[in-house]
């Protein structure tokens, strides 16, 4: 089968052909169709986990997929073939991800069954910004009429959260440049913040100086100074941070609950976003859609970053 590796953290990635795996006890074979592409997966071929993961080289890259069950291992009950299913296929032990024409998954893994109506395509762009931002907006504690800043907007996770926050009746403010203003208002944003004309905390301050009830910040990283997006909440307000930049007791102190959240994906959630996705009530904008034999090039060109939509690698 073809497939897009490492052979090593900080190397190029490369087209090779590799054996196609046979699924285990309890593993199926999935033919992948579509492979979402996040930052998270060139992060870890630079290493970002490999303090605490074993990782296999070599390591095809690529976590997010959609495709159809090939073959079930000894023990498989809960797919068959045929099944078209979705979710996160990254098995760093076992060298394995979704740049490719085919992987093998734990059937009780993070995948689940998708929609006859939900193209594969759309699917592979789920599993990893659409949950991160479904479960970051619960985290928000949103109600009717309160008032998000999502800092970060423009991207996959950002677009994916205004729809879910405009859908619990919570009034959005986005931060993104002109380019993209109007497709976020169209995705459920009251308030365009173009970051580019001035600071965005100081023109969300200057508009809400009574403050806000809540931030999802998708900018800050690990370690970087939040202090801006804390200062624009009121007390009982909450503070999430997808890069774990929070400081929860400090947070506590001011009366704001921190929230320091990873993706996590589980079977419901994973069914709850395609069956969204599959009636319109969840869009997401394909950018791109590239064949395998491309692909090392789209990541050289996606780690420049400023992304106004997902892209799909197509084996």
């Amino acid at each position: 089968m073809k497939a897009v590796v490492v052979t090593g953290f900080g190397t190029r990635p490369k087209l090779v052909d590799l054996p196609t795996p046979e699924p285990g006890a309890g593993e199926i074979l999935v033919r992948i169709h579509a492979a979402g592409v996040n930052p998270f997966d060139w992060k870890v071929t630079d290493g970002a986990l490999k303090d605490s993961v074993t990782h296999t080289f070599p390591l095809v890259m690529g976590s997010d997929a959609a495709g159809v069950v090939e073959r079930t291992g000894p023990g498989v009950t809960r797919f068959h073939p045929g099944d078209r299913v979705y979710g996160q296929f990254m098995r760093l032990p076992q060298g394995q991800g979704s740049y490719a024409e085919y992987t093998v998954t734990e059937q009780d893994g993070k995948i689940a069954l998708i929609p006859e109506a939900l193209p594969f395509t759309l699917a592979a762009a789920l599993p990893t910004a659409s949950v991160t931002a479904y479960q970051a907006v619960q985290a928000a504690r949103l109600a009717a009429g309160h008032t998000l800043l999502i800092n970060g907007a423009s991207g996959g996770v950002g677009q994916s959260a205004i729809q879910f926050a405009a859908g619990f009746g919570a009034r959005v403010l986005a931060t993104g440049t002109s380019e993209v203003a109007d497709h976020l208002r169209d995705l459920g944003a009251d308030t365009v913040i173009d970051f580019t004309r001035a600071p965005a905390h100081e023109q969300v301050a200057a508009a809400h100086p009574d403050g806000i009830d809540a931030v999802i910040d998708l900018v800050t990283p690990t370690g970087g100074d939040i202090s801006p997006m804390a200062g624009l909440l009121r007390a009982g307000a909450t503070l999430v941070s997808t890069n774990y930049a929070t400081d929860p007791d400090a947070l506590a102190a001011l009366g704001i609950l921190g929230v320091n959240l990873g993706n996590r994906p589980n079977v419901e959630t994973l069914t709850t976003l395609a069956e969204l996705a599959a009636i319109g009530e969840l869009r997401v904008r394909i950018d791109a859609e590239v064949p395998l034999a491309d692909a090392p090039a789209l990541i050289d060109k996606a780690r420049a970053g400023h992304a106004t939509g997902k892209s799909v690698i197509v084996p």
